[in-house]
């Protein structure tokens, strides 16, 4: 008979034997860097050694298709961050590509498909296609493989001719062979597919396409969510199903949540995320995006932390959020600020997903403030379009379930943002199938009502995290202070704007309904929103510290603010009916 003290120890020893092999199969940490600010670079690439970084990319600002490397200041560049990388002790440094490029950039003698499409059956465009490829990597002689994407492209395969290509899966897989033919045969470089898709359709070729592909040395790259990295998106469905290797990529810049310019410290997140993906089948390791162009690395921020996180819990998933974030907080800030700031980064989560999160579902641009007239958030990167039953439970004080078509979006969207015509059509063609929304305005005030709750949700709890981060001052250096507690105000402003923004531009809505939905709760909601929009728009222009410039300039909110208020109080919005709010 087996005791239950040896029971005991052969299940800690299969618990800690499984841990280890998951460890063990982790072969790649890698960053990912976009930002073409060399300085900035430098000092991402000098950290790495001491977060056990071995795979390193350059991608968007730096190389994003390699025929930019043909210009002289482009390959020097990236040339010089190869060299730099690989003297820091990363052994593998790719960059990304796009394939095919724009039609115009091939020759006319192979464009003699319908339309002027590529004929990818005659075999002089495969020799001159593999030439062109050797004649670009040639430009960056030291780099190490390269990242290819075949969806978002300026001359989509799928779409070329071919008799011999039956389907779009074997047209993608014709140009992934023949990439790897001289990447991975010739060269005996790696070779990386990532699988971004934007609909579900998009994701079926894609996928598809794998099982066509001859050479057996590609490693899959596919994003923690599916399309793009929304946190209210579930993680994607397809890593770990297909028998390739495969990485992770994490946004850990944060493209549609507030790219690093405001708190994104959220250890828990990426633990929730990567807890489940690292023990998939043939997941080997990640890749973490260290910022979202110009000024935005999160090298020597308290955003930072996520970058840490996926370190640290690949290396020990006995780790808890709360642990990481002692570590690091004890680590950069010393033990006596764990007591301030653990609270506070701990509701960074809380208030990005209140504030750029509508019920659920995003509505920033890019993390730029833009109700309208941006009309992905009502379509494109709506989480509903990933999930089944597609529905979202919505705390932050407003506690209720939505289904993110007939509730949320029905509600939200502008009428002419619902109609067959518009996105959803391809985006999420079961909307319109299943008659979820109508092409109407429903806005009104209890989903206003419920916008507003949310919004002051998220501004409460900025103004705690604040206030505990003012709390630490005496036990942080001033340099380090200075700069946590700006992150945390700008992230306070922020909440403040969102809260006025949406309550003057869904009420405005709501009013240019006609007489019978001007309410005098309506009336005096607007007056005060419309008027706390300005102060907050002053109050960002006269923002005197230093503020990081991504591809979201925050600064910039303080206009978009602006033009909202004369559309609604001056000119009239001509997509409602110029309707004029009279503010006295």
């Amino acid at each position: 008979m087996i005791s239950l003290k040896n029971l005991a120890v052969t299940f800690l020893l299969l618990f800690f034997t499984q841990v280890s092999d998951s460890q063990h199969n982790l072969k790649v940490s890698g960053w990912n860097i976009l930002s073409d600010y060399i300085e900035d670079d430098i000092v991402t690439i000098n950290a790495a050694k001491s977060y056990d970084i071995n795979h390193l990319q350059l991608s968007h600002d730096l190389v994003m298709d390699l025929q930019e490397l043909r210009k002289p200041d482009r390959h020097k560049k990236v040339n010089d961050l190869i060299s730099r990388a690989h003297d820091a002790g990363i052994k593998e440094v790719v960059v990304w590509d796009h394939a095919l490029y724009n039609l115009k950039y091939y020759p006319a003698q192979f464009k003699t498909g319908p339309g002027g499409t590529i004929n990818l059956d005659d075999p002089g465009f495969w020799e001159w296609f593999k030439n062109d490829y050797r004649s670009m990597l040639a430009l960056i002689p030291q780099v190490d493989g390269i990242v290819l994407t075949f969806i978002e492209t300026g001359a989509r395969a799928e779409n070329q001719y071919s008799e011999k290509l039956k389907t779009a899966s074997e047209k993608l897989a014709a140009v992934v062979d023949a990439v790897a033919d001289v990447i991975c045969e010739e060269m005996k470089k790696k070779l990386y597919i990532r699988t971004f898709s934007y609909t579900d359709a998009e994701y079926q070729n894609t996928i598809g396409c794998i099982s066509h592909i001859k050479n057996q040395d590609i490693i899959l790259m596919i994003k923690e969510t599916p399309h793009d990295f929304f946190l209210t998106h579930p993680n994607d469905r397809y890593a770990g199903t297909i028998d390739r290797p495969t990485i992770m990529e994490f946004d850990c810049a944060n493209e549609f949540n507030g790219q690093g310019i405001i708190a994104n410290t959220w250890p828990e997140y990426i633990i929730r995320r990567w807890s489940e993906l690292i023990n998939r089948p043939h997941v080997i390791g990640y890749v973490a995006r260290t910022d979202r162009y110009r000024n935005t690395r999160l090298v020597g921020t308290p955003n930072e932390i996520l970058l840490y996180t996926l370190k640290r819990y690949s290396e020990d998933q006995t780790l808890t959020p709360g642990m990481i974030t002692d570590e690091f907080i004890s680590g950069k800030y010393g033990e006596k600020a764990i007591r301030y700031l653990k609270p506070a980064f701990g509701m960074a989560y809380d208030i990005v997903s209140s504030t750029f999160y509508t019920l659920g579902t995003n509505m920033s641009n890019h993390s730029k403030l833009d109700y309208d007239p941006y009309k992905s958030s009502y379509g494109r990167h709506v989480s509903g379009k990933w999930l089944d039953p597609p529905v979202v439970y919505v705390r932050h004080n407003v506690n209720k379930k939505f289904h993110y078509w007939t509730d949320i979006i029905e509600h939200l969207a502008p009428a002419r943002y619902k109609s067959p015509e518009e996105a959803l059509k391809t985006e999420a063609p079961q909307v319109i199938t299943n008659n979820w929304v109508t092409p109407q305005e429903k806005m009104n005030e209890t989903y206003l009502r419920y916008i507003i709750r949310e919004k002051r949700y998220g501004v409460k709890k900025t103004e705690k995290a604040l206030k505990l981060v003012a709390k630490a001052e005496p036990v942080m250096s001033d340099k380090d202070y200075s700069q946590v507690y700006d992150l945390f105000n700008r992230t306070l402003i922020t909440a403040h704007m969102y809260e006025a923004a949406s309550a003057a531009y869904f009420g405005y809505r709501i009013y240019a309904r006609g007489d019978d939905f001007q309410t005098e709760w309506l009336k005096k909601t607007m007056q005060e929103a419309l008027a706390k929009m300005l102060l907050i728009a002053d109050e960002i222009d006269n923002y005197n510290e230093p503020v990081p410039r991504g591809q979201w300039n925050w600064k910039g909110d303080a206009a978009t603010a602006r033009e909202y208020h004369e559309k609604i109080t001056v000119t009239g919005w001509k997509e409602y009916n110029n309707i004029i709010f009279n503010t006295k």
